[in-house]
């Protein structure tokens, strides 16, 4: 089995091709290196999965491109010839969308288009790729089910992961391409993104700096260990979705189709409130934040929370890790990368 992973530098991409290396996978990265956050950070990524013991096995390959380089990605795909495809290449952030909004078409629609195109011409096994829980946009109905209405994003990076999900349904359809989408929900962890609310709360604590809370700290998300979300797409890849010939005659789940489809939410399934993350934060680094209060962000949404049934009924997936450990495995990496 050959799989190929785009954002293979990325937080999940990373922890994702550590994990298939271990298990003796010949594993393809991609990721075309932004700078939307730390190049360090992804550098020392890279420099992990670089490993000699990788090497010499020929199991680990790297290229520097980004996915709406048409020619780049087909060159990459016609000497590979991956089976499993996993694309966690993407634009990220809700905020950012909002400042430089041809980024997330360039990389989450074209690039994913390419993704595509290749998948179907060099006959993949499965195609998997991020979506996002921002999908559910306004929706106030919790926990989010995979049956809930998805047509009112908040933001154009929410717009662009839907967008995603029809995309990879449509070739499902007319190509027969397995495709699984996994809608994530907040994911953290030892070498996470720097943008992310807890790595930004960590960085300002340990400097004396204010941390900004949103929406007076009336805030919930669904926080999901990076191993957990590890584990899971190990047990999407071994599940290839079939087609359903009996889809038009049931009760349908928006999940399934007749074509080999399938969506799933993925995440901890246990909400947490804001103030409470940043309370755990606070113990383990023996230091009080100084809060600032701050009113909801233009595309933020005030509580997500994941109904997992549908994927654990599938693959069988179970988080296991709970806030506190969770909160100290990342403390600890942090202060050791950052040399507290």
């Amino acid at each position: 089995m050959k799989v190929l992973v785009s954002g293979a530098a990325g937080f999940i991409g990373f922890h994702l091709c550590k994990r298939l290396l271990k298990d003796n996978i010949t594993v393809i990265g991609l990721d075309n290196i932004n700078s939307y956050y730390d190049v360090s950070l992804k550098n020392s990524r890279l420099k992990e999965l670089d490993k000699k013991s990788f090497k010499e096995k020929g199991q680990w390959l790297f290229y520097e491109t980004n996915l709406e380089d048409e020619r780049s990605i087909k060159t990459i795909f016609q000497d590979h010839k991956p089976t499993i495809i996993i694309n966690l290449a993407a634009q990220a952030g809700v905020r950012y969308s909002i400042e430089n909004p041809k980024a997330y078409i360039d990389s989450n629609i074209v690039g994913f288009l390419n993704i595509l195109e290749c998948a179907r011409h060099f006959q993949a096994e499965h195609l998997i790729y991020a979506s996002s829980s921002s999908v559910y946009g306004g929706n106030r109905e919790l926990p989010f089910s995979e049956n809930h209405e998805v047509n009112h994003p908040v933001s154009l990076y929410a717009a662009t992961k839907r967008s995603n999900e029809l995309m990879a349904h449509t070739y499902s359809h007319l190509y027969n391409l397995p495709t699984t989408g996994l809608r994530f929900f907040t994911v953290y962890g030892p070498w996470g993104r720097p943008d992310m609310a807890y790595f930004i709360f960590t960085s300002k604590i340990l400097k004396g700096e204010p941390i900004k809370i949103f929406n007076g700290g009336k805030m919930y998300r669904d926080f999901t260990y990076i191993d957990d979300i590890i584990e899971g797409i190990i047990k999407v890849i071994k599940k290839t979705p079939k087609k359903d010939p009996y889809f038009l005659d049931k009760n349908r789940s928006a999940s399934a189709s007749w074509s080999p489809y399938k969506i799933f939410n993925i995440g901890n399934s246990s909400p947490i409130n804001l103030m409470h993350f940043i309370e755990t934060i606070e113990q383990y680094l023996g230091v009080e934040a100084k809060k600032e209060f701050m009113p909801m962000q233009p595309g933020d949404v005030e509580a997500t929370s994941a109904d997992i049934n549908l994927l654990k009924n599938w693959t069988g997936f179970e988080p296991k890790t709970n806030l506190r450990e969770g909160v100290r495995k990342f403390i600890d990496w942090y202060l050791e990368y950052y040399n507290y």
